[in-house]
């Protein structure tokens, strides 16, 4: 893909474009109709039926077009696969799903997907910030309050504190389920149960109907679950995982956009050619990564508001448009997600911390008014430094970053 209006778009690869979206809904009917053929639903040569085959990129358009007649884009895609499959194999596919099951389930292909480049992302951060915090753990600087010199603190903490926040995204991440959607017409496995009824005379064709759904589950390496048509947790849960880290992230280029400004001067972003140019201004070398980072972190909370809207207002037994709203959405703020990780992770893994500006701006900073007064009330002179109990809070921050990601070779002192 390519987008003019989000730079860095490159950086999500192929996650969630249509082309990936249409390889995974093929899957999904291809694992549907083998797991189908397995339980003895489907003919026996339907077993081995490849369908990745028979629909491709070249298809796009024409399946992009012909969504607006039906909503979506499955009505399309299952007309092209049942006539282009073998024969005796077209009349099979896509029996027991509907569309939303399809549409579903490929969504959740995108978001694993996207997930498992994350975690990798959000542990290469947490590496590059267990080392800036032991490295600059007596790193003395300035702490910051309401815009203000509030007292003095380490650079090293205030890196702990980054931490902090990568690791609480990715232990969301973590715990993120990405479950298959399956349910049929209306959520009931009705034709698969019927199927199971006329062709194996189950007993408990429901049983059977289980089977498929955990068959193709396996198959797509997904979580089996049951049917979960309007209830859109699984699609929530996402956006807010994805969330987690825009917020992590944000927190991070926030501080670093504040310690950059030339009349601060504690950081610099990563030196890359050609980045931070300015069109008019040559002297100029803006602190892009941030100012990306940050865009995506201010505009991700939208889009899980709308995901989270559309799951309240899941009507019937599917909803109509709330359904509809969710797709694209999920998709934008995968693919944003995974950019600002990229991004993230460069930068912090190239960081530049310019200690004794550090120093010298905490020199020049009347900032030991609370240590005074606490030594005027004990009536005792106030100690040499004033930095708390940084260092047993950057430890214990560091212990729950190597403990979350089993990280090896930074041991705490």
């Amino acid at each position: 893909m390519s987008n003019l209006l989000w730079p860095g778009d490159r950086r999500a690869g192929e996650h969630m474009t249509d082309r990936a979206l249409l390889a995974s809904m093929v899957a999904v009917e291809s694992a549907w109709l083998v797991a189908l053929a397995a339980t003895g639903l489907a003919p026996a040569g339907a077993e081995n039926a490849d369908l990745s085959q028979l629909v491709g990129h070249q298809d796009l358009a024409a399946l992009a077009a012909g969504a607006e007649d039906g909503g979506n884009p499955i009505v399309g895609l299952v007309q092209l696969l049942r006539q282009r499959a073998e024969p005796g194999i077209g009349p099979w596919i896509h029996r027991g799903l509907t569309s939303q099951d399809v549409v579903d389930t490929a969504l959740m292909l995108g978001v694993r997907a996207a997930a498992d480049e994350l975690r990798t992302q959000l542990r290469e951060q947490i590496s590059a910030l267990i080392n800036l915090a032991n490295e600059h753990r007596g790193t003395p600087m300035v702490a910051r309050t309401l815009t203000q010199q509030a007292a003095p603190t380490t650079f090293g903490a205030k890196a702990a504190g980054w931490c902090d926040g990568v690791v609480d995204a990715y232990e969301r991440l973590c715990a993120l389920i990405t479950p298959i959607q399956v349910g049929g017409a209306v959520g009931t496995w009705s034709a698969t149960t019927e199927l199971a009824t006329l062709l194996t005379g189950a007993t408990d064709p429901g049983e059977v109907a289980e089977q498929v759904m955990r068959r193709a589950a396996a198959t797509l390496g997904l979580d089996a679950r049951a049917p979960w048509h309007t209830t859109r947790t699984p699609v929530t849960a996402a956006a807010d995982a994805f969330l987690g880290c825009t917020d992590s992230w944000g927190r991070i280029a926030s501080d670093v956009l504040t310690l950059v400004r030339p009349e601060i001067g504690e950081l610099s972003e990563p030196p890359a050619e050609h980045r931070g140019g300015s069109s008019s201004m040559p002297h100029k070398r803006n602190p892009v990564l941030s100012v990306l980072i940050r865009r995506a972190a201010i505009s991700a909370p939208q889009l899980a508001a709308t995901l989270h809207t559309a799951a309240a207002l899941a009507n019937d037994e599917r909803p109509d448009g709330a359904w509809h709203a969710e797709w694209d959405t999920l998709r934008i703020l995968a693919r944003r997600t995974v950019i600002a990780g990229s991004q993230s992770a460069e930068l912090l893994a190239g960081l530049q911390v310019h200690a004794p500006r550090m120093a010298e701006n905490l020199g020049a900073a009347d900032v030991l008014g609370e240590q005074q007064a606490i030594a005027d009330l004990a009536a005792t002179p106030p100690s040499p430094t004033y930095f708390g109990a940084v260092d047993r809070l950057i430890d214990e921050s560091l212990r729950r970053a190597e403990r979350v990601v089993g990280q090896g070779g930074h041991r705490i002192p």
